[in-house]
């Protein structure tokens, strides 16, 4: 590989392994600011299984499920990328379409995301409760439906150390703090690499 290949791999990992987990975790947080109820649950999950003290280990996290509806909620809702872009590779037909070869296809996360058709008319509600019983049943088996890690063979390698370091994090400052959103919050998601809040995410953090 060239210096300018290995250069733009390592700009790869830092984007996809960084930029979208604090993507998340804001507006994770900003929703928890919003629903305090939610953030009392995951609280309460949290200290259930790791007290007050302890560091969250991997087995611990694997049982918190209401951490994990609320992380998957904000995902469908606030994807760090707002769509997904493919190439064809050669002729293909998609339902009543043919799709010649190199044309570019971009699915909007964003939109199916919020689509009332596919998840109700509640659709651009926060209710983590979608997710009570998994992804699947959430998207009545329609997995296409719920893509903030792509879908298929081309699916992000980095969707479970995504979720595992989220857990850590949201129980880490969970453990902690309560929080809420400060007066000057201005609700504005702006795309740039990802979907960031225009004007940050002003939080104001009470010690427990």
């Amino acid at each position: 590989m060239s210096h300018r290949e290995v250069m733009e791999e390592c700009r790869l990992f830092y984007l996809g392994g960084q930029e979208t987990t604090s993507s998340l975790l804001v507006w994770t947080m900003v929703m928890l600011s919003w629903h305090r109820e939610w953030q009392a649950r995951a609280r309460d999950e949290v200290l259930q299984v790791f007290g007050h003290d302890s560091k969250p280990d991997f087995n611990g996290l694997s049982r918190l499920k209401t951490v994990a509806m609320i992380l998957n909620e904000t995902l469908r809702l606030y994807s760090p990328g707002v769509a997904l872009d493919r190439v064809v590779s050669k002729e293909t037909r998609l339902g009543d379409m043919n799709l010649p070869e190199g044309v570019q296809i971009a699915i909007p996360m964003l939109l199916v995301h919020r689509d009332p058709e596919l998840w109700g008319e509640d659709a651009t509600e926060f209710k983590p409760e979608r997710f009570e019983e998994g992804v699947s049943k959430a998207t009545k088996n329609r997995a296409a439906s719920f893509i903030p890690f792509g879908f298929g063979p081309r699916i992000c390698l980095g969707l479970n150390f995504a979720m595992t370091e989220a857990k850590i994090a949201l129980s880490l400052i969970l453990q902690r703090f309560s929080f809420e959103l400060s007066p000057s919050y201005a609700h504005a998601p702006l795309k740039v690499l990802t979907v960031h809040p225009q004007f940050g995410a002003q939080l104001l953090f009470r010690r427990l």
